[in-house]
């Protein structure tokens, strides 16, 4: 299988850099080929743009040049991944910003169309722990922003939420995350 994994995080050695590290070389383990997409390698602009905005009497509309190569690096992946720190809850800007702006109508949604993925994974980097997260419904609200509110709302059924809590515990947390990490791309 093809897949394009997407990593939000400015530092590239951060530990949700090395999940995502991890989780490429399980996924090539697994026989997988893997395209990466660094957002703030990259350069990715988050910000919507006048060019990028749906327009909603146009399912053809052409969007700007940046785009429209995300949204060819997506036709060519069989699933995507994301990696990604969360922050105040939910997904970083940049992560957004890219749904925002390539999950865009005429490629993702919009009348029959639906974006051309077989499955959609989000590997989170969550500082605080399991039980805040169920506490305060942190958990659901994460779930329902990206499963059901961006991977179904596009015609993805298969998709998942894996959390690392306690990111920011150090001791062996990174060594468990990193095995963790590796593990799930094996298994895909």
């Amino acid at each position: 299988m093809d897949i394009l994994l997407v990593i939000d995080h400015p530092r590239p050695a951060s530990l949700t850099h090395g999940v995502a590290e991890a989780f490429r070389t399980g996924l090539a383990q697994a026989g997988h080929q893997v395209a990466v997409l660094d957002l703030y390698a990259e350069g990715f602009d988050p910000r919507m743009t006048p060019a990028d905005e749906p327009d909603w009497d146009d399912m053809t509309k052409r969007y700007s040049d940046e785009v429209e190569a995300h949204m060819q690096r997506i036709r060519a992946a069989d699933a995507m991944a994301f990696v990604f720190p969360v922050w105040w809850w939910g997904l970083p800007a940049m992560t957004k910003g890219y749904i925002d702006r390539v999950f865009n109508q005429g490629f993702a949604y919009g009348g029959e169309t639906t974006v051309p993925l077989k499955r959609i994974d989000w590997l989170g980097l969550a500082a605080n722990d399991e039980a805040s997260y169920l506490k305060r419904g942190y958990l659901e609200a994460l779930k329902t922003q990206a499963l059901v509110g961006i991977a179904n709302y596009c015609g993805v059924e298969d998709t998942r939420l894996e959390l690392f809590y306690e990111s920011l515990a150090g001791g062996d947390t990174a060594t468990r995350f990193l095995r963790r990490a590796e593990a799930l791309g094996r298994a895909w």
